[in-house]
């Protein structure tokens, strides 16, 4: 498609801690694309129910969901206006928002979003059911993965590094956890597309991860921004 402007869409699918999130937003900045983190789209919602008292499940979940809005400014996440950032991130949000994303409702809310944010420009979008599911027809999928202890470790430092007070033991354990939910759930479950290009980050360094998705896609394509 050389020399033909086209809207171009990256899926970046992989399980918890696998730095899916950290690459995509690099490559974004990159290509000069949206990215699109739909994980943290889940951990707003979740820390919404958490924060209000909310119990995670199909009924309360409906309420909720058309009640919400989530939308992203300047790669920040935004719930009901605010940017919440430095909230969704610690272990009790993530294994909320594991929990609320296998919700149908919820989902089917989500991935309307996600597809109407990449209506009219390129995105880069980052999950567990990206290329399967919301964009099956994406330029581009990529599967990044990684061993469960590296995983562990780089979340255990990551929020460390933000100050958090946390269990390396504990958060293998639930990566453990999140990753048999993910797999297992009855909608939209973690699978690697057909076509996707696996990437196994456990050994690399994400500036490595990075450069080999950018040499991948190539610069002779047009795209719109």
């Amino acid at each position: 498609m050389k020399g033909t402007s086209r809207i171009m869409i990256i899926a970046i699918d992989g399980p918890s801690g696998a730095g899916k999130s950290t690459v995509a937003k690099l490559v974004s900045k990159k290509l000069g694309f949206e990215y699109i983190d739909t994980g943290a789209m889940y951990r707003a919602l979740a820390y919404k129910a958490c924060k209000n008292n909310v119990e995670i499940n199909e009924k309360n979940s409906e309420k909720l969901v058309n009640n919400t809005n989530i939308d992203y400014f300047n790669n920040s996440i935004y719930l009901d206006g605010d940017n919440v950032d430095n909230y969704i991130r610690d272990e009790n949000i993530s294994k909320a928002a594991s929990k609320i994303s296998a919700l149908e409702n919820v989902r089917i809310k989500m991935v309307t979003l996600q597809r109407n944010i990449a209506k009219n420009k390129s995105v880069i979008l980052d999950g567990r059911d990206i290329g399967t599911h919301v964009f099956p027809n994406a330029n581009y999928k990529f599967f990044i993965t990684a061993s469960v202890e590296e995983r562990a470790k780089r979340r255990y430092n990551q929020l460390k590094s933000e100050n958090f007070n946390v269990d390396y033991d504990n958060i293998l354990a639930d990566i453990f956890k999140r990753d048999e939910n993910d797999t297992n759930r009855e909608i939209s479950p973690l699978r690697i597309a057909d076509d996707a290009i696996i990437i196994d980050t456990t050994d690399m360094k994400i500036e490595d991860v990075v450069n080999y998705i950018i040499n991948f896609i190539g610069g002779n394509t047009c795209y719109i921004k």
